[in-house]
């Protein structure tokens, strides 16, 4: 906050304010892919590792997980398929929070700036916001810098960045670049090494 105070006039209310900017992060499956609770009622341990928002359920996957048994974790367990099982992000409160925004600021500009420690579903909120920022761990003061314009985007995109679960689900694991990513509003693909500047 104290730095932002350098760049912007602040305020909390959104009658005042010209703009407003969303930091949150990717979304946050804590769990690791696996719930020690599934497994002691019953299931096989594994569950899905969300790349979205809201409550994901694994309908897409394979009714046969290919990997193999994890002796390890649990020797009787042949089968790591987490079809049919949900999963909701620590983090699922963000595009709340977004979303929240948007409606506060009605037709003026919202800016999201998204710290990324993966790829994420885009489509659950780009069409409602005026400006995506996406950010690998890079510090506030360079994020400031571009919001203000002082310097100019020129990051591409290390990974696709999906258009929806399905597309993450279905993909094959040994192949690369294979799943359809997002497409925006303005028809720009997020696919592996895209970006914008300013022109």
């Amino acid at each position: 906050m104290e730095l932002a105070e350098k760049y912007f006039d602040l305020t909390d209310d959104p009658e005042e304010a010209e703009a407003a900017v969303v930091f949150i992060t990717s979304p946050d499956s804590d769990t690791g892919g696996y719930s020690i609770e599934d497994r002691w009622t019953g299931g096989n341990g594994y569950i899905p590792i969300t790349l979205q928002y809201n409550t994901y359920k694994a309908v897409h996957t394979r009714t046969h997980s290919i990997a193999a048994d994890n002796p390890v974790v649990d020797s009787l367990i042949t089968d790591r398929s987490y079809r049919g099982k949900e999963v909701t992000p620590a983090n699922t409160r963000d595009l709340t929070t977004i979303l929240d925004t948007r409606t506060a600021m009605d037709e003026k500009p919202v800016i999201v700036v998204v710290n990324a420690s993966k790829p994420f579903v885009v489509n659950e909120f780009e069409r409602e916001v005026d400006g995506l920022l996406i950010r690998f761990g890079v510090s506030d003061q360079a994020v400031l810098n571009i919001l203000t314009g002082a310097f100019e985007p020129t990051g591409l995109l290390p990974v696709q960045f999906p258009a929806d679960m399905q597309t993450v689900e279905e993909q094959a694991e040994d192949v690369p670049h294979d799943m359809e990513p997002h497409v925006d509003s303005q028809g720009n693909r997020y696919d592996f090494g895209f970006g914008l500047n300013w022109s």
